[in-house]
This record gives structure tokens, sequence and C-alpha cells, in this order.
């Protein structure tokens, strides 16, 4: 019997597991394509935190590497971002042009991380914390400038801080919300953590509401990221901005 093609759009940790499970239970059902928009093959992007704060490589939360899909026969499309399907002609075309037919087509593309719309909010150095460039960013710039502001203090928000601060950065978290984690915790165990958090030099600033990112030309020229003001006319040093106020659904 002909095999079935199959197309994945989307290299996340959940439609890998689809297709590891597909493969196991009618392995000679279909030829799989899959397309990534990172450069990089299926990873853990839950355990993204830990090579910020330096106690893991890349290398050490791949889930499936290039071979695993060579060695299960699927065609890898790394780097291609699909932006159309033709649904009457069953095919999906990536934004440089590649084209793969289907039989089905799996959507498992994921999330976008929230970007607030502030003045400011396309410099450099104002980043998401969403997957391996955003973190490989991170990394650089604290070994370049002094003062990181993480905006939203959330598990994520928290997690960039620590990484960011064990990287040697001076970080500062600002949350628009009366205590942190506010989804997970109540005000007291929200009190004990930010605590916590002082005493390993973190700052905080709460019920803060974010106006706009502020920025000067760098010793290259190029306009960069120097400070966060807020509503009430303050403003902070800022040389690198991350912000971690949510996602919204990769449609």
């Amino acid at each position: 019997m002909k095999k079935l093609k199959l197309v994945m759009v989307g290299n996340g940790m959940a439609g890998v597991r689809t297709l590891e499970e597909l493969l196991k239970i009618a392995p000679e059902l279909y030829d799989i394509t899959v397309f990534g928009e990172e450069p990089h093959a299926n990873y853990n992007r839950i355990l993204l935190s830990p090579v910020l704060a330096g106690e893991m490589t890349i290398k050490d939360i791949m889930l499936n590497d290039v071979v695993w899909y060579e060695r299960n026969g699927i065609k890898l499309h790394l780097d291609k971002k699909v932006v159309r399907i033709d649904r009457s002609g069953r095919k999906v075309v990536a934004a440089d042009g590649t084209t793969e037919e289907y039989d089905r087509l799996l959507l498992a593309t994921g999330s976008n991380p929230f970007i607030l719309p502030l003045p400011g909010k396309d410099l450099k150095g104002v980043l998401t914390y969403r997957d391996i460039g955003d973190t490989d960013a991170m990394i650089e710039a604290a070994a370049k400038y002094k003062h990181a502001v993480v905006i939203g203090g959330g598990l994520l928000g928290l997690e960039a801080a620590n990484g960011l601060k064990l990287r040697g950065m001076d970080v500062t978290v600002v949350h628009i919300m009366p205590w942190l984690m506010e989804r997970q915790l109540d005000k007291t165990a929200a009190q004990m953590l930010q605590k916590s958090l002082e005493a390993k030099g973190l700052k905080f600033l709460l019920q803060k509401q974010t106006k706009e990112i502020v920025g000067a030309p760098d010793a290259e020229g190029r306009e960069r990221v120097k400070a966060v003001r807020f509503d009430d006319g303050t403003e902070i040093p800022a040389d690198l901005v991350c912000m971690a106020v949510g996602i919204r659904p990769n449609d």
C-alpha cells in the first residue's frame, strides 16, 4: 500500500511526541515531513531556564536531534516558516518558497510570547523569553551589559530574572500586580517568595505600569534600550529588557 503523506507544521515538544507515538503504532502508514520555524531540532523548552542560568547547555536539552529524524525517515525542514496552506491543492508553502504536498496535515504550532504595545518595544535589547534564540541573546547581553529589567512577575519572568542574575546582571523585576505569581500564590506566600529572591540580590517594583522603553545610540551608533519609564514619570536604567507577560496561540 502506498504511504500517505503527512506534513506537520511545528517542530516542538507536543508535535514530535505525536510523531513518536505514530511511529510506534503505525510505522508504515506515513511518509512524514516536518517544518520547524527555528534552526534547531526538537528540544525541551521547559529547560531553557537552566540553560540561561548556566546549569545546562543546548545540547543537554535536545530531545530529538537531526539524526533521529534521518533514522526514522522523516524529512525535516529547519528554519522554514510555513506562511500559507493551499487546502484545495493540498500543499503548504514556506516563506522561502519551499512547498510540500500532503494527504493529512497536522498543525502543532504552539504559542508566541505576547509583546506589550509600548513605544520602544522594537529597540535592540528588548527581548521575549520563549526559545533558544532568546536565551542565546540574553546570555550574550549578560556578558556585555549590566542592567536588566524583566517585565512580568509570573513564573517565566522570575526564571528569566534568576538566570540573568546568575549571569552577573543587576536585575529588576517590574510587575503590574500587587504581588508576584498572583495566579499561583496568595499574598502571604508571594511575600515569602519575594523575600527569598531579594536575599539573592533581585529587586522588585510592584504595581508599576510601564509606559515606555527609552532608547539611545550605542557605541556602534545603533538605537538600543537605555531605560524603562513608568506612567508615574519615574524611570530605571536598562541595557536589556525581557518581556515575560504571557503567550498567545500561534495561529
